[in-house]
């Protein structure tokens, strides 16, 4: 048995009919070619934000009382923090000095110019970005504290405050970075990029592939009408509203790692080399809350009009310490659509896929499958989805 992995890998079959999952800028299902043909795609950005956005049992929100998601926003330090301290009775243009200084450090590698400040509104909008800002609540309520102490320290001139503030976030940089969860609990899984600090950026320790159809592309045009309730009474015919929409179906392959010991280098804000003298309880959590969101959370545009839900149907959990792999060649040749059982092939070509890997390599990682069918894999134990869920928690947390 693996003890404490260093990499859990997460393969995933999920089908789904008539749908419209993720878009392109077109209003078109997003494809990509490979193995020769098109297939239907879903970005990886798409799967997280609907994993981030969950609401159910296993939701990121409900992992650890007290640990919340990010705020993503470019209006945070105005609406979180500047809007707050205002309230509080400190002068606005003190907030906003010390809120500024404080953003060129996190943010900017220059300061803004006198044109770019000039083009901003009055008033707090002054602190809004051009960029979405991730922040953790942490590291929110670390700003607003010590945007407070420096405004406390400058009373009414904002002169003094900006020169108060220009260096304090370096001298307070330990602090800063070594917030518990700081980032958010999915900042911590999906990472973070900052484009001025460097060390306040956060690595990823969830690596999502981009899900594609093991077939070629199936799609049809939708055309569809809105119906005039009225329109009878006035002695006229026709539709209020004519349009067309693209639906697509498929069985779709979906690839996740999870890098353990950066997850609790970032969850416990410490360095990953000493991820194993860490406390790793609230690293399995969130590895067993992520693995229920990936088999049962479905993305999809058009929920009202196609209902994209569905379960995957199968689940390997893969644990082990070698650099992982993707099991995405399993379907570089393209599944026939004449084929009688897609899903019962897809299955045969993993296994084998798997088999000549493990031929090749050797076989190193503990597998656990869950499947909605019976499934003898290459040296994997076959339980409930709980179970495997509970099982790679158990593992992480050994």
């Amino acid at each position: 048995m693996v003890k404490t992995p260093r990499f859990i890998q997460i393969s995933t079959l999920s089908n789904y009919p008539a749908v419209l999952l993720n878009r392109d800028d077109s209003g078109l299902a997003k494809r990509m070619p490979f193995g020769g043909v098109v297939r239907t795609r879903v970005s990886s950005q798409c799967l997280k934000r609907h994993w981030r956005a969950c609401e159910d049992e296993y939701a990121l929100d409900n992992i650890d009382e007290g640990l919340s998601k990010s705020i993503r926003s470019r209006k945070v330090y105005s609406l979180r923090i500047a809007v707050p301290l205002t309230q509080e009775g400190y002068p606005e243009e003190v907030v906003k000095a010390v809120i500024m200084e404080f953003q060129k450090y996190l943010h900017e590698t220059k300061e803004r110019s006198s044109n770019e400040q000039s083009e901003q509104k009055e008033g707090v909008n002054l602190l809004d970005r051009s960029e979405i800002v991730v922040l953790g609540e942490p590291e929110i309520n670390f700003l607003k504290e010590h945007t407070r102490k420096l405004c406390d320290a400058a009373g009414n001139d904002s002169k003094k405050a900006a020169t108060l503030a220009k260096n304090y976030l370096r001298k307070e940089k330990k602090n800063f970075l070594a917030l518990k969860c700081g980032a958010g609990i999915d900042g911590a899984m999906f990472g973070r990029f900052v484009s001025g600090d460097p060390d306040a950026r956060i690595s990823a320790a969830v690596h999502v592939a981009h899900s594609f159809t093991v077939h070629e592309e199936t799609s049809e045009t939708d055309y569809f009408t809105a119906v005039d309730d009225l329109i009878e009474e006035v002695g006229e015919t026709g539709s209020a509203h004519i349009g067309a929409s693209e639906l697509t179906s498929g069985l779709f392959y979906t690839y996740l790692v999870v890098d353990v010991p950066q997850l609790v280098a970032n969850l416990e804000g410490i360095n990953r080399k000493y991820w194993m003298d860490a406390d790793r309880a609230l690293a399995s959590k969130t590895v067993e809350h992520l693995i229920h969101l990936v088999a049962k959370v479905s993305p999809g545009a058009k929920l009202g009009a196609t209902a994209p839900y569905s379960y995957a149907s199968f689940v390997l959990a893969e644990m082990g310490n070698r650099q992982p792999r993707t099991l995405a060649n399993a379907f570089l040749a393209p599944i026939s659509l004449d084929t009688p059982d897609i899903f019962g092939t897809s299955l045969n070509r993993l296994n084998e896929h798997l088999k000549q890997t493990d031929d090749m390599y050797g076989a190193e990682e503990e597998r656990l499958v869950a499947c909605r069918r019976e499934a003898s894999f290459i040296e994997a134990k076959q339980v409930t989805l709980p179970e495997l869920a509970a099982e790679v928690r158990k593992v992480i947390k050994a």
